[in-house]
C-alpha cells in the first residue's frame, strides 16, 4: 500500500487554475482538441531541476502546459515525495483567447485521510 505525504499546510485540497504555456510547440493544437470534463494528468518536473514544476497532460500523454508557478511552488514537492493528483478541463476556450486563459482545469490532491 502506497503512503501519501503529508499535504502542504494551509494548501486547497482541491481548486480550479488557468493552465501556462500552452502555446508553445505543439500545445495550442493539443489544447484545441480538449474537451470539456476530459479528464488529465498532473505529473511533477524531474527532480533534478531548480524548479521541477507541475505539467499537464492529456491521457494520450500529450504535454498541455504547466501550472502557475504560485500553485507548483507547493505542488511539485508533495507531488515529488509521491503525492498524487488528478485533474479534468472545465473550461476549455479557442485562440481567441488569451493563451493563459484558454484552459481552466479542476486539480483534485489525493490527501491522506486525517
Amino acid at each position: 500500500m502506497h503512503t501519501l505525504p503529508p499535504f502542504p499546510r494551509n494548501q486547497p485540497a482541491s481548486f480550479r487554475s488557468t493552465v501556462h504555456g500552452t502555446v508553445f510547440g505543439t500545445r495550442a493544437a493539443v489544447v484545441d482538441r480538449l474537451r470539456e470534463g476530459e479528464e488529465l494528468l498532473i505529473l511533477p518536473g524531474p527532480p533534478v531541476e531548480d524548479d521541477p514544476g507541475v505539467w499537464v497532460h492529456r491521457n494520450g500523454g500529450d504535454l498541455v502546459g504547466h501550472l502557475p508557478p504560485e500553485i507548483e511552488h507547493w505542488l511539485a514537492p508533495w507531488l515529488l515525495g509521491g503525492g498524487r493528483a488528478q485533474a479534468r478541463a472545465i473550461r476549455v476556450r479557442g485562440q481567441e483567447a488569451p493563451s493563459w486563459r484558454r484552459l481552466v482545469i479542476e486539480v483534485d490532491c489525493l490527501c491522506p485521510e486525517g
